[in-house]
């Protein structure tokens, strides 16, 4: 750290090409890059890490800002799209859950209107709402902040900067990301597409033997309140599986 304090400009190069990373990947991030978070919160605190970071990787990060402007440029992109790509891999996992919700909502017949979203400026349904803001308590709670910022830390060892970004392996790994994510979120909605399609297919078969009678606009209500029902008795299990299963997912990068 003493070469850069006698070097103001490099300094300033190398923090700023560690913003790029950082800033890149809270961008993206469940949390910080929420509509509810003000700009200016996730600007300072993406410049916070970036100082407490630096130090930490200074002999990863100084010695590669001491090159020509051109070169300089490709750095700060291929730095910009490495911490966007880390980013997205958490970003997908958090989606995930929103389609668990949605498909949950779907199964057990809840389609009440959509309110307001308590993380995004656009309408949600109050099921998914509840499941979506819990998941992301549940992994704010286990540091999955801090689980982020190590991951970062440890790409400049798996991604260093001299190297620059590889396409296909950035892909290969949002891939891999999706794979498993949407495993894992098919489970943790099987037992909802399993109650859906025993139900429905019950009601059909009512249907058929009295078919003068709506047993579809009867069996609405008992539907939603058979959902709720496993929605209540299941819904700790799902949350602690979602969170246990993030290791997992980062494991992809």
């Amino acid at each position: 750290m003493i070469a850069g304090i006698t070097d103001p400009q490099g300094m300033i190069l190398a923090l700023f090409a560690a913003f790029c990373r950082i800033g890149a990947c809270l961008m993206v991030i469940p949390g910080f890059s929420t509509a509810r978070v003000p700009v200016q919160v996730r600007l300072l605190t993406a410049v916070a890490v970036s100082m407490a970071i630096l130090p930490l990787m200074w002999s990863e990060i100084y010695p590669k800002v001491s090159v020509g402007n051109s070169a300089y440029i490709y750095l700060i992109g291929s730095e910009t799209i490495i911490g966007a790509a880390i980013g997205l891999v958490a970003r997908f996992y958090f989606l995930g859950l929103q389609f668990v919700g949605t498909v949950l909502s779907l199964m057990i017949g809840f389609t009440a209107p959509p309110m307001q979203d308590v993380l995004e400026d656009s309408t949600e349904n109050q099921l998914t709402n509840l499941i979506t803001y819990a998941g992301l308590i549940m992994l704010y709670m286990l540091d999955f902040h801090h689980i982020m910022f190590e991951a970062v830390v440890q790409s400049y060892t798996a991604l260093p900067m001299s190297t620059g970004f590889d396409p296909q392996n950035l892909l290969v790994s949002l891939t891999n990301s999706l794979s498993t994510t949407f495993l894992i979120m098919l489970k943790l909605s099987s037992p909802f597409i399993l109650y859906g399609i025993l139900f429905n297919t019950a009601v059909g078969m009512v249907n058929k033997l009295a078919p003068a009678i709506p047993i579809a606009f009867i069996s609405t209500p008992y539907l939603i309140l058979g959902g709720l029902f496993l929605t209540y008795l299941g819904i700790a299990a799902m949350l602690r599986i979602f969170a246990d299963s993030f290791a997992q997912v980062m494991q992809a990068i």
